[in-house]
């Protein structure tokens, strides 16, 4: 009913920038809170940053400074841009979204399948 696709992940040297995009499609009536969180090799999964339809975003403090959250809520998008990449950046991002589906008037939140970003020179 409703796809998560997100892209522009990769391998980049340190102090390198990256943005990762998200675009939700599908039965969408309306989206809430988007967000991105990352999974690092033997850790948890963790809340990178998250953004709500008004534009308010908050951030995990490892990233404050460093990585800004937007949207655009006609494109059902959210981006993600990096910039001063650390190798300890490197992880499995996944984006979120908390969507109020039209094909059965309910809320529920999805995932995207991840995508790969690398820091390491």
């Amino acid at each position: 009913q409703v796809q998560l696709v997100e892209s522009g992940g990769g391998l980049v040297q340190p102090g390198g920038s990256l943005t990762l995009s998200c675009a939700a499609s599908g039965s969408i009536f309306s989206i809430t809170s988007m967000g991105w969180y990352r999974q690092a090799p033997g850790k948890q999964r963790e809340l990178v940053a998250a953004i709500t339809s008004g534009g308010s975003a908050n951030y995990a403090d490892s990233v404050k400074g460093r990585f800004t959250i937007s949207r655009d809520n006609a494109k059902n998008t959210v981006y993600l841009q990096m910039n001063s990449l650390k190798p300890e950046d490197t992880a499995v991002y996944h984006c979120n979204a908390y969507v109020g589906v039209s094909a059965g008037n309910y809320w529920q939140t999805f995932w995207g399948q991840g995508t790969q970003v690398t820091v390491s020179s």
